[in-house]
């Protein structure tokens, strides 16, 4: 199965709104998705995008693959997380 991290839109007619979601390759772009990561709002100037970056590095790690956005959205993410402590 190729899991894809991308996203689907939920926004209306001229407002729109997407979800960061992990879905199967084969499913529509608006589908069936296996796990909701984060939102993406660019209607919005400032911090339009939420993703939980732990739940993204866990399906890149499991082989999941971004559409290039998304693979934006991730690096950064990483670059705005705080270093790890220790």
């Amino acid at each position: 199965m190729a899991v894809r991290i991308r996203l689907k839109r939920i926004g209306t007619t001229n407002a729109p709104a997407y979800r960061i979601v992990v879905a199967d390759g084969r499913s529509p772009r608006d589908g069936r998705f296996i796990e909701e990561i984060g939102s993406y709002l660019p209607q919005k100037r400032e911090d339009n995008v939420t993703l939980a970056l732990e739940r993204a590095e866990y399906w890149l790690s499991k082989g999941a693959r971004p559409t290039e956005t998304v693979a934006s959205f991730i690096k950064r993410a990483r670059k705005s997380a705080p270093a790890p402590q220790g």
